[in-house]
């Protein structure tokens, strides 16, 4: 109880400090008075601090099993293992909104501390318009969220966590991804500060690339650590299902990629300022988007968190009105670019940057119709649809033919203005070269599509474009890096797609069932009992074509708070297949339904992201030096 108290109350000192720091920045902005005192540091670090304490009570509260606290009551048991009650944290609504507003207060004070060669001015301005953001999720935490809220009489037991979260890809996932979503609003912030202070030079485009990139990565690592737990843990035998909470994680990181690109063609040429400025605030506005419909119950899902529309109403306001702040700050503040600045020739690597972020929008527009769609036709007629991967896959493919070769052809553009040359016979190689393999993949497989074929030969064009860009003496190590490796995802993903096999049936102890000139037995099942719950692990022999024998034990477990089963599935990786197998129970049945797939390049698909990331991290250690 006392914990949940200091925990409050140290939010109720975070929101005064909040509304301090927000009336300081308005007086000195109002009276001009553009001096950033000591002090300040003083007070944002005591935000910090008071919500790091907050964040701590709560964990706390939780590792004690204070069933006194409501939020501890709704998503804990003493039965849980501690470390599950210590991701549990943050595995729930008002644990999670914490967690994002620790985040907020600590990329402000990492702002206010690295900014210091910045002009004071604009310092001012992100800090004001930092602390709105900040202030609104205080306010949305202490009167509908509030963490520490308190239960009498107190509960003997709790209601315990959804088990599918009780996973320790989860202990990670949520505050990466956070670090990205977050990371988004000191851009926004920055922007509307360097806007208005008509300040977009290539001083503040060298200095808000760093926090791009700070996004960008955690952002890439979050959505990757979520497909990952999503492969594993769901069932669904595959990394990506255009689940509505995975599409609202997508849009935020193309529209920041686009960024990325945009800032780059700012800061060498001085030009695509308003488009540059549209996308942080369009980042940002997903971003927080994303959250009103995880947190508003509209959205169904796995990973959604809420049921109580009022929660994302408040949201929905919140995020209108920092809309429309920032709509009419763009608006009254835009920014004219003289005719020198406008002209960009046809042939130059800005068209190509350009050309990237078309395609960049058009895939985030082909999401975002694709995810509110049911939304809305539910609202107005009442009628409930999903949206599954057919739509996505019949827009969004035919336009990655020309998204990979632009990806392959752009780097090696010049700034400017370039001309055709000579066709160099490497190019001539690469293409032919990855036709021929495509033809030869598409021919041993049973798909006889030309459209297949080009696909697979864009997507090796820009494999072979990409390593050979390493060789290049003007070319740059983390763009190279991060092409590379969305290459080998791209081809990844397609052989998974190609040469992927699936076999479903009902079995019985001591059932086989053959399948492409292989077989499956079904040997054993053992009763476990943990913890938390009751284990039921069955044993499989898997006989491949080449008389190969292998062993997996998929697991179904019996949860007693809250009573759910879940399926867990079993997985032998190799550096280019998995054997995945999982298992659910039939009522009433001694039968199980057991679901077997041949996943080819799983394990590629994370190392490439990985490579992604990587060449980003790269290009920050180099801003930052």
């Amino acid at each position: 109880m006392l914990v949940s108290q200091l925990g409050y109350y140290s939010l109720i000192l975070g929101l005064i400090l909040s509304l301090g720091l927000l009336s300081y920045s308005f007086i000195c902005l109002r009276d001009g008075n553009n001096i950033l005192q000591k002090n300040i540091y003083s007070i944002s670090f005591l935000q910090l601090f008071s919500v790091v304490l907050s964040f701590f009570c709560l964990i706390y509260s939780f590792i004690i099993s204070d069933f006194s606290n409501e939020t501890v009551y709704n998503n804990s048991h003493t039965t849980k293992p501690i470390f599950y009650k210590i991701s549990g944290t943050w595995g729930n609504h008002e644990g999670s909104l914490l967690l994002w507003l620790l985040v907020l207060t600590l990329f402000m004070f990492l702002f206010l501390v690295s900014s210091k060669n910045q002009p004071k001015k604009y310092r001012l301005l992100t800090l004001f318009f930092q602390q709105i953001i900040i202030s609104g999720f205080f306010l949305f935490l202490l009167f509908t969220s509030n963490p520490f809220s308190n239960l009498f009489p107190v509960p003997k037991e709790g209601l315990g966590l959804n088990p599918i979260l009780q996973d320790p890809a989860l202990a990670i996932h949520p505050p990466i991804l956070y670090l990205g979503y977050v990371g988004s609003s000191i851009i926004f912030s920055s922007s509307l500060a360097a806007l208005v202070q008509k300040n977009i030079n290539r001083n503040w485009a060298k200095h808000i690339k760093k926090w791009i990139l700070v996004s960008w990565i955690f952002l890439t690592l979050g959505i990757m650590l979520g497909a990952i737990w999503a492969y594993y843990e769901l069932g669904w035998g595959g990394f990506w299902f255009w689940d509505p909470v995975e599409n609202v994680s997508l849009m935020p990181w193309l529209c920041l990629t686009a960024l990325l690109h945009a800032i780059i063609v700012l800061e060498k040429r001085l030009i695509l300022k308003s488009w540059t400025l549209i996308l942080s605030i369009a980042t940002f506005t997903l971003s927080m988007s994303g959250t009103f419909l995880v947190r508003s119950g509209i959205l169904n899902s796995v990973h959604t968190f809420a049921n109580d529309p009022k929660r994302g109403i408040f949201i929905l306001i919140f995020l209108f009105v920092l809309i429309f702040l920032s709509v009419l700050i763009f608006f009254f503040y835009q920014i004219k670019e003289n005719d020198s600045q406008k002209k960009i020739f046809w042939l130059s690597k800005e068209t190509s940057i350009l050309i990237n972020n078309w395609f960049m929008m058009y895939f985030l527009s082909v999401i975002l119709i694709g995810t509110t769609y049911p939304i809305f036709l539910e609202v107005l007629i009442e009628e409930k649809i999903s949206v599954g991967p057919p739509f996505y896959y019949k827009l969004l493919v035919p336009f990655l033919i020309p998204f990979l070769i632009f990806m392959a052809i752009g780097p090696k553009i010049k700034w400017i203005k370039d001309k055709f040359k000579k066709i160099r016979i490497y190019q001539i190689i690469f293409l032919v070269i990855s036709f021929l393999i495509a033809y030869l993949i598409i021919n041993k497989t049973s798909s006889q599509y030309l459209f297949t074929t080009v696909l697979i030969a864009a997507a090796f064009y820009l494999f072979f474009n990409t390593l050979g860009d390493f060789l290049r003496k003007d070319s740059k190590l983390s763009q190279n890096i991060s092409h590379f490796g969305f290459s080998i995802f791209i081809l990844s993903i397609l052989f998974n797609g190609i040469f992927s096999n699936e076999i479903s049936a009902n079995m019985k102890i001591g059932d086989e069932i053959k399948f492409n000139k292989g077989l499956i037995k079904f040997k054993k099942i053992e009763i476990y009992k943990e913890q938390n719950y009751e284990s039921i692990i069955a044993s499989f022999e898997i006989e491949d074509e080449k008389k190969n024998i292998i062993t997996l034990n998929p697991e179904i477990r019996i949860y007693n708070q809250p009573a759910i089963f879940t399926s867990e599935a079993d997985i032998k990786s190799s550096i280019f297949t998995d054997k995945f197998l999982v298992m659910s129970l039939l009522k009433g049945e001694d039968y199980f339904n057991v679901r077997y797939q041949n996943k080819p390049f799983m394990l590629w698909i994370w190392i490439s992201i990985s490579l992604v990331a990587f060449g980003g991290l790269i290009s920050f250690v180099k801003k930052i030096k």
